[in-house]
């Protein structure tokens, strides 16, 4: 699928996009209008102020970010626009603007929670990229948030609005694989080392302050910013919270599963001695109670595929296979292994994208979001799904940062009987940033 021709299509009932209930101007009716601001604008965010605005009758009002080089890609990926928009850089100051509908987050991990909920609290709708959380207690807090303020909260797991895997959905849910019982999700990627950083004056063009935020202070060092922060726990949540969060999801969803009984996690930092924190090698394992399972592999730093490709998730039922390579593609097998059905994707999966790894199928779920706002569609990710899955991944750091086997509430997913797990539940935060509704 080609951008243009989305873009062109998004007015029609295509497979899977449902488009109801327009003002009889239509969707580009100024009263439709829907005008967003983006936080965090110097990678994933870059890519939303350029697919939001590709978006009929939607308006990038603000951009929000302390970087300057940032702030310049905010603005040039918007600027054969008819209009300019306006920074703000602190985010508190933003979410105060009477003039735009919708917050988009693509900060750091420890902004998204914080971020979300001063959007909801000022009466904005809230599309937040994954992690919806830096820790389990967050993403719950917004459950709890979204109901307070009556807001919407999408969650950035894309994945839910494929058209072709909300139709493997549901044939999987008609029985095409019979049982659905256990999930295998995996990433790979040929990361390098980030060495020792050494602490050097922060440089003019950040504001590391704010870019900490909620986050407890820590000193600049020269190899945290722009994206290894990833892999430092006071403000990233590791390779499972940044890419396993996806093809978890993506299991969970296929299996109708919610919150595990048992989570055990195996692995460390292995390829490099340095300052990288999160594992780099991962296998999460996941148990519920109707017997069922899912498992994660995550290999940062060494890219060999699975199924010939550096992502994807498997669905064994005991009546078949269904095959995910990373994107809208999929194939189904018997319990001969022999191959009953194959469907393409519109485009190309590229793992290792640390901007988007399914490029333009993406259009799909930022313009379910869009006609959400609108009230024309219901969100496919909204906060109550994105916690749940995003909790799995937590479940996974927490048991391997403690070495221990998790015992899990089935109702919940809260920790049983594990005092110094029960710990990482929540964080700390910079006095004055503390999360309350």
């Amino acid at each position: 699928m080609h951008r243009r021709s989305f873009i062109r299509n998004t007015g029609l009932a295509t497979a899977g996009l449902t488009v109801l209930n327009f003002p009889i101007f239509g969707k580009n009716a100024p009263s439709n209008k829907v005008v967003v601001a983006v936080m965090g604008v110097n990678s994933r965010g870059n890519y939303h102020v350029k697919s939001f605005s590709g978006l009929p009758n939607v308006e990038v009002g603000y951009i929000c970010d302390v970087e300057d080089k940032a702030i310049a890609k905010g603005f040039a990926a918007v600027k054969e626009g008819a209009k300019k928009p306006t920074l703000v850089k602190d985010v508190r100051e933003l979410v105060t603007k009477k003039d735009f509908d919708a917050l988009l987050i693509a900060a750091p991990d420890h902004w998204h929670a914080p971020a979300a909920l001063m959007g909801v609290a000022n009466g904005k709708h809230v599309y937040v990229e994954k992690p919806c959380g830096h820790n389990p207690y967050e993403s719950e807090l917004l459950i709890q948030a979204k109901n307070k303020y009556n807001k919407i909260i999408q969650v950035g797991s894309q994945r839910r609005s494929f058209p072709t895997l909300i139709a493997a959905v549901k044939e999987v849910k008609e029985g095409i694989i019979g049982n659905p019982y256990l999930g295998k999700a995996w990433y790979t990627n040929n990361r390098k080392t980030i060495g020792v950083g050494k602490n050097i004056p922060v440089p003019s063009t950040l504001d590391f302050e704010l870019w900490q935020g909620p986050a407890p202070r820590q000193a600049f060092q020269n190899n945290i910013v722009p994206y290894n922060w990833h892999w430092f726990w006071n403000w990233g949540t590791g390779e499972s919270c940044n890419n396993g969060n996806h093809e978890i999801d993506c299991c969970r969803w296929f299996m109708g599963v919610d919150y595990p009984s048992k989570v055990t996690s195996a692995g460390g930092r292995y390829a490099f001695k340095d300052d990288w924190q999160t594992p780099d090698t991962q296998i999460a394992s996941f148990e519920f109670d109707n017997g069922k399972a899912i498992t994660w592999e995550g290999r940062s730093c060494n890219s060999f595929p699975i199924e010939g490709s550096g992502r994807g998730f498997i669905i064994y039922g005991d009546k078949g296979t269904l095959v995910n390579t990373g994107g809208g593609e999929y194939k189904i097998y018997d319990t001969a292994n022999k191959l009953v059905k194959s469907i393409k994707s519109e485009v190309a999966v590229d793992p290792t994208n640390t901007v988007t790894s399914t490029g333009d199928l993406e259009l799909y779920h930022f313009n379910n979001f869009i006609e959400s706002v609108r009230g024309n569609a219901q969100v496919t990710a909204p906060i109550e799904e994105g916690h749940k899955s995003v909790l799995l991944c937590h479940l996974a750091n927490i048991a391997q940062r403690t070495g221990s086997t998790l015992h899990c509430d089935t109702g919940n997913g809260h920790i049983q009987n594990n005092k110094e797990a029960s710990r990482l539940w929540q964080r700390d935060y910079a006095k004055g940033w503390e999360m309350k509704l």
